[in-house]
């Protein structure tokens, strides 16, 4: 059994920018925890077979409510898993205003709130060695000032820029149950 496998169990919002790291550290993490799910919550987008709208910097009322649908599909997946006894940990790019909305879908307390907040020179690094790209419509240096300048301040916010994912992880089980609790 790993070391922090006795952590209480708690939803786990994993967020960032896109190749922040997310994908990565929700799974290891989840991997470190006695009864635990990783929920990805860009597959409720994925999921979407007709209709679906982007986010872009030209924001559509409908990319939001769609945005926001997601949200509220990973939050009750959350909390489903929550309350028969899993430590949900929940990943997906939940910037700017949106994380306040993000954690009012959330039921399940605790909930913590982990932001990965790697410089964007580490982040510009990560996506190229990436089979996927997240950067389309903005560039990385646009998404990261969005995130750092519109984001509040809520959670535990790791600068990641110099850590291995593992490195990434410990970190979280170290001090997130403490400094990353949202009301």
């Amino acid at each position: 059994m790993h070391e922090f496998a006795d952590r209480p169990k708690a939803v786990v919002l994993i967020t960032g920018i896109s190749a922040a790291g997310k994908s990565t550290v929700a799974q290891a993490l989840a991997e470190r925890l006695r009864r635990s799910v990783h929920v990805r919550g860009d597959l409720f987008r994925r999921m979407i077979v007709n209709g679906g709208v982007g986010m872009t910097p030209e924001l559509e009322d409908e990319a939001l409510r769609q945005l926001r649908l997601r949200y509220k599909l990973a939050a009750s997946t959350a909390d489903a898993y929550f309350e028969a006894g899993f430590t949900a940990v929940v990943q997906d790019v939940v910037i700017g205003p949106e994380l306040k909305t993000f954690v009012s879908f959330v039921r399940s307390r605790p909930l913590i709130v982990v932001v990965l907040a790697p410089d964007a020179a580490t982040v510009a690094g990560r996506d190229l060695g990436r089979s996927k790209t997240g950067y389309r419509d903005w560039t990385v240096e646009q998404l990261d000032q969005g995130m750092r300048e519109g984001t509040p301040r809520i959670g535990l916010w790791l600068d990641t820029s110099g850590q291995t994912p593992a490195e990434t992880v410990q970190e979280i089980l170290a001090r997130a149950w403490d400094e990353g609790v949202v009301d």
